[in-house]
């Protein structure tokens, strides 16, 4: 029993610094407030954390896991690899629409000058430049396509989107990733592919935010 209470302790001290951290940024956050709007004291605060940065690094590997598994959910077994990375960025989209803790997490990892946990930006550039790895293997880019060269280029413009939708979440949402794909696809894959893709994402279309 004591287990499980301090297990939603932990939890929803995380979610509340990720608001705290998400409304006045690290520096200005305040353990005080992320314990009061957590509903416990100060005291146990610290028994799970040892001072602000470690608070911080709990988001940021709350954020991780959640984006992660939001990605692996959408890895369908038989989809394509092009399909796949149009599904993860749908899939991140959405934990990022819906989730405080991946959203605060995400900034965390890239915007403060110290540095606990993963880059979660360098880990979706690693993951598209897996994909289109993958996708290469597959047969399915042109031929003029350089797989390298490519991911810079999606995980710039999709980072892009991310950080503009910051401030205006018209810019990170399914109809502007639809936008950019349908961009996109036809200038990645071989002719006979492209009519195979949905540059909506097979999965977006069953997201709340995509009806």
């Amino acid at each position: 029993m004591k287990q499980q209470r301090a297990v939603r302790t932990r939890g929803a001290l995380i979610r509340s610094a990720a608001e705290t951290f998400e409304r006045c940024g690290y520096v200005q956050a305040k353990l005080a407030e992320i314990s009061s709007s957590a509903g416990v004291s100060a005291g146990a605060l610290h028994f799970h954390f040892a001072n602000k940065a470690a608070v911080a690094a709990a988001v940021e590997t709350a954020a991780a896991v959640a984006l992660r598994g939001a990605v692996r959910a959408v890895q369908t077994p038989g989809m394509n690899a092009l399909q796949r990375l149009t599904a993860a960025s749908y899939a991140i989209a959405e934990e990022l629409r819906r989730d405080v803790v991946a959203r605060a997490g995400l900034h965390l990892s890239c915007r403060t000058p110290r540095r606990t946990g993963p880059d979660l930006r360098q880990e979706w550039h690693a993951c598209v430049r897996r994909l289109l790895a993958a996708a290469e293997a597959e047969g399915l880019l042109a031929d003029h396509v350089r797989p390298e060269d490519v991911s810079v280029s999606i995980t710039a413009a999709t980072t892009g989107l991310e950080v503009l939708g910051g401030a205006d979440p018209c810019w990170f949402t399914p109809g502007a990733l639809a936008r950019f794909w349908h961009f996109v696809l036809p200038c990645l894959a071989k002719p006979e592919v492209l009519a195979a893709l949905d540059p909506a994402g097979a999965t977006a279309l069953s997201l709340p935010s995509a009806r």
